[in-house]
This record gives C-alpha cells, structure tokens and sequence, in this order.
C-alpha cells in the first residue's frame, strides 16, 4: 500500500491527499511534521534531505515535492484525464503547476509567514504590503485566464493543474487580508468545492 508521510494540515500534503482521492487510491498516511513525528532524523533525513512533507513510499521506493508526487501518482496510475498523455495538453497542465510552484508560492511566503505564523523574521511592514499586493496580482492573473479557458485552468475537465491551485486559492481566501473580487475565480472555486476530495482536504477550513 501507499504510504504517505506528513500531516493532514500541511498545504502541500493535502495536494497528495486530494490526488489519491481522485484517483480511488488507498493509502496510509503517518503523521510527521511540527506537532508529531519529527522530519529532522536522520532516518527520514534519508528519504527527504530537506527535511519536509510530503515524502511517499511506494514499492519500496520514495519520493519527495508534492507536484512531482501528484505528477507520478497521476501516471502511474494511467490517469490521462488528471495529466494528459498528449505532450502539449501535458505541457499545459504542468505550466500551471509549476507556477503555482514558483510564481504563486514565492508571492503569498512572506505575507504567510507574517499572518498567520506570526515569525518574528517577517515583520517588515512593507514587505507585507508588497506579499500581499504581489499575491492578488497573481490571483488576477488566474483569474483572468479562467475567465476565458475554464470551466477548469486547463478546459473542460479537471486536471492536476486545478489540485495545486485549488489549495493554494484556499489559502487566499482565508488570509486575513482586503483581496479584490475575482468573479472566474470564485465560480472555479465552487466547482471544485462539489467534488469529494477537495471537500476533504481542499476547501477545509485550513489554510
């Protein structure tokens, strides 16, 4: 069986989770990060050297980065509507995914890290302003490529590209912040909302 390390509130892990949903997969899921068991032991050094969530062991073999993870679940498993076979539908989705990786992700970090962690290493107010500023750019940028390619980022079905992205839209959505009205995004946002797995472990409260 599958087995999943990390804990059910990490944004990344909950990528994973929503993944197998998706696909019908059972796993197991062992609960490492703060809170429980500790990603700094050598041990589990080993299967991630930087030491965070989510790690995978399947067939004897692990893997870290949770789109990589989504990714290989997605092939694995001959699910061509969630990752197409087709190189330039292919190529489409992971765009996506990648941005969210990079782009979105280094967008949303500081202003996080500031609200919601309260790290006493975030606390310049201006770059807050500009985290915050940066990360409603970007949410209009999604915004507006929903408008016209939707019902979903990547057409008519739901794709990997919508599970990174439909967290990280949670997230938004939760942060203590003015954010502008984004029409395609909030009609995006409820179709995902009607499907099981972003009900668990999506849309659930948790940022």
């Amino acid at each position: 069986m599958l087995t999943i390390l990390g804990k059910s509130s990490s944004i990344n892990v909950r990528k994973v989770l929503w993944t197998c949903t998706e696909i019908g997969l059972d796993y197991r899921l062992e609960e490492y990060g703060s809170g429980f068991q500790p990603t700094s032991t050598p041990e589990f050094l080993r299967m991630n050297p930087n030491g965070m969530v989510p790690v995978i062991i399947d067939g004897g073999q692990n893997l870290w980065e949770s789109n990589t993870i989504c990714r290989y679940l997605a092939g694995k498993h001959g699910r061509t509507d969630l990752l197409p076979a087709e190189p330039m539908a292919r190529a489409q989705v992971e765009k996506w995914m990648d941005w969210q990786a990079t782009e979105l992700n280094n967008a949303w970090r500081y202003a996080f890290m500031a609200m919601i962690r309260q790290s006493p290493d975030h606390g310049d107010a201006a770059a807050l302003v500009a985290s915050m500023a940066e990360w409603n750019r970007l949410m209009g940028m999604l915004d507006a490529h929903l408008a016209t390619a939707g019902p979903f980022v990547c057409g008519e079905a739901l794709t990997l590209a919508d599970i990174v992205l439909g967290l990280s839209a949670n997230r938004w959505r939760a942060m203590p912040m003015v954010r502008p009205g984004l029409a395609a995004v909030d009609a995006w946002f409820a179709r995902l909302s009607e499907r099981d797995g972003f009900r668990t472990h999506g849309c659930n409260g948790l940022p």
